[in-house]
């Protein structure tokens, strides 16, 4: 029996201490105000991923190591380490496996044929770092994985139904941004609890024989995938929509 220190051990337990600040500070820094969303966001996956694979992996090997070893707190330290790893590893999985079944993509509507269009930068200044027209390439996408999202009718006449649209947008938490009610539109943003990134929303309302048809668009800032998030949020408007 060896009482000599795994270096392995030391190593790996210090990653995952690593790897779990990072993650906190991530978070913390996002919500303090300190870091960007995407900032944070990479500090977090830097910490998870790396930080929780390489704990881990060493962590296992520091067991390895020190299977006849009498230094008990090497052993504890590789321990340590593989439950670190696994756990910080464990959140990316938790966060991200749900989100395989939706689509790479993060701009969703409820009119594929004519989508809601945002307002001017003019308007809305924080439009203008962005491309804010529809990809086409997304329109079949959007077809086939999400066939339930379609036009609202709430069965309102068009000046009800936007009192009723923006009075559900508030019901949600969402931020108004741009309202024009003389054309029967509005713009909103709304905050992704965790990583606090902002996603654009816009609802458009049109006459439609004596009562009127309610479109709306979600589309997130960052990020080539969405996780479902804009499909979700849809889906919630609808249903607020329908208290009214």
């Amino acid at each position: 029996m060896s009482t000599e220190k795994s270096a392995v051990a030391f190593i790996a337990f210090w990653l995952g201490l690593a790897g779990i600040a990072a993650v906190g500070l991530g978070i913390l820094g996002i919500h303090t105000g300190l870091l960007p969303p995407l900032t944070g966001f990479y500090l977090f996956s830097l910490g998870s991923l790396v930080g929780g694979a390489l704990a881990f992996l060493l962590g296992l090997a520091g067991l390895f190591t020190t299977r006849r070893s009498l230094d008990s707190k090497s052993r504890s330290r590789a321990w340590a380490a593989t439950g670190m790893g696994f756990v910080l590893v464990g959140l990316v999985f938790t966060a991200a496996v749900p989100g395989q079944e939706f689509p790479p993509i993060n701009d969703i509507t409820t009119d594929l044929d004519d989508p809601p269009s945002f307002a001017p930068a003019a308007r809305v200044p924080a439009y203008a770092d962005f491309d804010m027209s529809y990809p086409a390439e997304f329109v079949p996408v959007v077809r086939e994985a999400y066939p339930d999202l379609e036009t609202i009718e709430p069965g309102l006449a068009p000046a009800n139904a936007y009192a009723a649209a923006i009075q559900a947008a508030h019901s949600l938490g969402w931020e108004i941004t741009d309202e024009n009610p003389a054309e029967r539109r509005f713009d909103a943003t709304d905050t992704t609890a965790v990583f606090r990134f902002v996603d654009d929303i816009t609802v458009r309302i049109r006459p439609l024989g004596s009562g009127s048809e309610v479109d709306l668009r979600s589309r997130s800032r960052v990020g080539r995938g969405d996780l479902g998030a804009n499909a979700i949020r849809i889906r919630a408007f609808v249903e607020e929509l329908a208290r009214s």
